[in-house]
């Protein structure tokens, strides 16, 4: 593992361009964002950036190593019960501490579900993550403190700290940046021998374990963060919703969305879940607003399968197919 990280850091470095880029986009899109002043832009940016930060932490367990995790719900509502926990106990403490709170008690959470469950290959691994979004939503439903099956209200504030202006643009600005630090990290892993070791896992993880990969501690290691950045991109929903219960913490769209935003758009790369994200997302709105929300699991369904057929590496990958 010593010489994992050492011929990993290289390709880290050469990641900074790439990072500076990513940030130089999210300010041209905030600023953007600013100059055309309009709310409902701001909240459709948030869902859309939002499901950017999500489908890439899926992928990075389900695309890079190739264990199927249906328990997003789970971690994704950690993060935000999280932060209906801290604003309770410590209403002062700001929503970007809470954020890092949020995705270390989901990669925790994620690192001992990885512990417990990896042994377990295939189908068998996808229906224990099931199982514990099972359990989490129990134990969410039956929590009183955190509002149970009742819910609780979390009131936002009216103008948004440092930069002024309605508080949706502060949540979407800490979603660029969540947005910049997820990408960054799923380039990172694709350019560096931890990528070769998750893909060799995803390949053959028999023939990988025999030849010395150490399988088991990369497969915690995708585990911890695919949950603690699925955990850290439902922190700020309650500050987003203002009102959260189990119904829309373990919405059925956070789950469907997270696995075929990634699919469509390339579970190979980190811009697949990006491209899937912008696609779906956007077409997911534009029916919200002129037929209902109703059917935006129905469209996300539907397109998956169709990808799945007609191109099983994806909208990235079918470029990369034919170039």
């Amino acid at each position: 593992m010593a010489s994992l990280a050492v011929s990993g850091a290289a390709p880290g470095l050469r990641g900074a361009p790439f990072t500076l880029a990513l940030i130089a986009v999210a300010v041209v899109i905030f600023v953007f964002g600013r100059w055309f002043d309009s709310s409902y832009a701001f909240f459709i940016g948030y869902v859309v950036v939002q499901y950017i930060v999500l489908g890439t932490a899926w992928n990075i367990l389900g695309g890079y190593t190739g264990y199927v995790n249906f328990g997003i719900t789970a971690f994704f509502a950690i993060g935000a019960y999280s932060t209906v926990a801290l604003h309770k106990l410590v209403p002062t403490l700001p929503l970007p501490a809470m954020i890092v709170v949020s995705g270390v008690l989901a990669g925790l959470v994620g690192l001992g579900t990885g512990y417990l469950t990896l042994r377990l290959r295939g189908v068998f691994f996808s229906i224990a993550t099931l199982a514990l979004a099972v359990v989490v939503q129990t134990l969410i439903t039956n929590w009183d403190f955190v509002g149970g099956a009742r819910g609780a209200y979390v009131l936002r504030p009216k103008v948004a700290p440092l930069i002024g202006g309605e508080y949706v643009q502060y949540l979407f600005l800490l979603m660029l940046g969540m947005g910049v630090i997820v990408l960054a990290t799923a380039r990172a892993i694709e350019r560096s021998s931890l990528g070769y070791g998750f893909a060799a896992i995803r390949d053959d993880e028999g023939a990988a374990e025999a030849s010395g990969v150490p399988t088991l501690k990369l497969k915690l290691i995708a585990t911890t963060l695919s949950g603690g950045f699925m955990g850290m991109a439902g922190a700020p929903l309650p500050f987003y919703v203002t009102y959260l219960d189990p119904a829309s913490g373990f919405s059925l769209n956070y789950a469907v969305n997270a696995i075929a935003m990634p699919l469509i758009g390339g579970t190979g790369s980190w811009l697949g879940p990006v491209v899937g994200a912008v696609l779906v997302g956007g077409l997911q709105e534009f029916l919200r607003v002129t037929i209902s929300s109703a059917v935006n699991v129905l469209v996300a369904g539907v397109l998956m399968v169709a990808f799945v057929i007609a191109a099983p590496q994806g909208i990235v990958g079918l470029f990369q197919r034919k170039r």
